[in-house]
Order: structure tokens, then sequence, then C-alpha cells
């Protein structure tokens, strides 16, 4: 009798482990793909996604239904969020906090991937330092956004005046800026990547004179200039966690590719109409991409948002993101 109950309980016990097995079978054929939809600004920040798009397109990366789409304006990215019609979206740092602030917090950050790209050129030799720009006339765009919010923090910052030290001549798009440095001597303008480079290849006499985020840097101040960052909806990384864990996975290894492989990166980024590749391969070292996530993030995007709330609140949807707003920090496991 011992040896039946024996025997009967070894049975039991093959019955149970093969009952999980099927589950787990199950529950592992169960899993389809997931469509991701992104979508990111033509320029630095989707240079960064360009071999990640490149593997997706060629099927290389197969454990989703990733497709990406690059948009030329912001206005264009932003429906298309609050709608539902894209997932995941590379966009300014300040427009993730407007994003936030106008869904009532449906839409979270999941890192940082470029910082700043704006740069102080001229056309001469006359500045070296920061302070060399007081007295003298600054050609500039985006007047009303970022690239005024920065520059006049790190004035400020360093002692100068905006409105009295120097004179800033806003210009309304990068282009005019560009002609200014073409037509007149010792001419200095603030440009970003790849504007800068586009420039130099049209004059040999352009030179960078002042990196804007080394400049803010050397402050010593708990943020740093950005550029831009990677959202998502909060109800789809809620839902999908697992898509989440792995597009981050493919986009941090897309970053570190283009940073690694800037003449093959460079071939992609022309592929994706960003910009020619005769541009790409000189510019994408000055671009700052990167991949930053969790409290790195929270710490350096919270303070760049900071600067811009304290010279208008209207930059950053009228008030600080709440702390829900940093996804990587909430829930460090879906990137790692």
């Amino acid at each position: 009798m011992k040896k039946i109950a024996k025997l009967l309980s070894l049975l039991a016990i093959g019955m149970m482990l093969m009952a999980g097995c099927g589950a787990a079978a199950d529950e592992q054929a169960s899993a389809k793909p997931v469509a991701v939809n992104v979508i990111a600004l033509k320029g630095p920040t989707a240079m960064g996604m360009v071999d990640f798009m490149d593997k997706a397109e060629t099927g290389a990366v197969t454990d989703n239904e990733y497709h990406f789409e690059i948009a030329a304006a912001a206005d264009e990215v932003t429906p298309k969020l609050v709608q539902g019609q894209v997932d995941i979206a590379a966009v300014p740092a300040n427009l993730a906090s407007v994003l936030y602030n106008n869904t009532d917090g449906k839409v979270e950050v999941l890192a940082v991937n470029t910082l700043g790209v704006i740069y102080i050129v001229e056309s001469g030799d006359t500045v070296s330092d920061i302070s060399d720009l007081k007295g003298k006339t600054v050609y500039a765009s985006g007047k009303g956004a970022t690239p005024e919010y920065a520059l006049n923090f790190i004035l400020a910052q360093n002692g100068i005046d905006p409105e009295k030290d120097l004179t800033i001549e806003w210009k309304s798009e990068h282009a005019e800026c560009l002609s200014a440095l073409m037509v007149q001597e010792n001419a200095i303008a603030m440009l970003p990547q790849p504007f800068v480079t586009t420039a130099q290849t049209k004059s040999e006499k352009i030179r960078v004179a002042l990196d804007l985020t080394e400049e803010w840097d050397k402050l010593g101040v708990d943020s740093s200039l950005l550029t831009g960052v990677l959202v998502a909806r909060k109800e789809f990384v809620e839902s999908n966690p697992a898509a989440v864990e792995a597009f981050m996975e493919h986009y941090e290894a897309s970053v570190t590719f283009v940073n690694e492989n800037v003449e093959d990166a460079a071939a992609l980024i022309e592929k994706y109409d960003i910009v020619p590749a005769a541009v790409a391969v000189r510019a994408v070292p000055d671009c700052n991409i990167v991949f930053i996530t969790g409290d790195e993030m929270k710490q350096k995007l919270s303070g760049y948002l900071a600067v811009l709330l304290e010279q208008n609140p209207k930059a950053v949807g009228g008030k600080l993101p709440g702390d829900d707003f940093y996804g990587q920090t909430r829930a460090e496991d879906i990137s790692r």
C-alpha cells in the first residue's frame, strides 16, 4: 500500500509540473507583439533614433511592431500624442511639461535624449568668453522660446544684463542669422545644430565661439541645458510595460550606435531625411545626443524647467509637473 501511495504521489506531482509548464507555454504563446507608434521631431531629437528605425524597417528588430514618423514641427506631434495616435514621442523638453499640464498628467517623460545644441558662432575672432558679448550685437532666433530663455539665464548668471549690456537682434528664422554671418564681418549669432554645421560648410570664416551647454554647466547650478526628451502616454506605459522596456533597450542601443559610428549614422540620418549626411557627419558630435533616465534625468530636467518657469510660466504649461511626470524615477524597472 505504501508503494502504491508513493506512486500516486509522484504521479500527482508530475501532473502538477506538466500543468505548470503548460500554463507557462500558453502564456508565452499568447504574448503577441505590441504596436508601438513613435514620432520624432526632425533634427537632433530624432538623430539618436535612426539605427533603431533602420533595424525595425529591415526586420532586424521584431519583438514588437514599431512604426516611426518624422515630423517637421511640434504642432504636428502634439495632437497625435494627445489623441492617442502615437504612443511615444521625441519632443522639446519644455513641450513635454506643457503636454503633462494640458492633459492632467496623462503624459510622462521616459528619458532625456538631447542636451543643449545651442552655440554662439562668429565670422571673426572676438569672442572667447561669455563676458566678451558685452557691447556686441548678437543675431538670434527663438525669441519667446527656449533659446531666448537659455541665453538670458546664462547672461544673467554671469552678471550681464541681456537688455542693457548687449544688443540681441531677433530674427524669425535661423536662416536670417546665417545670412548676417555671411555678409557681415565679425558678425556674431546664436545658432543651434545642425545649422552651425550648415553655416560652416558655407564659409570657412565661421567658427564656434561658445557652447551654451558648457556655459550653463560652468554655473554650477543643479540643472542642465536641455533640448529634447522622450515622452509617452502614461496609459500606454502602464498597459504595455514589457513593450516599453524593449523600446527603451533598443533606443539606448541606437543612441550608442549613433555616437560611436558617426559616418554610418550620418548615412541613416540622410536616409530618413533629417539632414544631409555631409552635414550630419560633422554635426552629430556636437548635438549632445544622450540617453539619460532615472534620478539623473529628473535632476537635470526639473532644474531646467524651473529656470524656464521663472522666466515665462507659459513655457512649461503654467506650472512645474508633478513627480509622476518623471516616469523612470517612479518605475526604474521599465528601462532597466
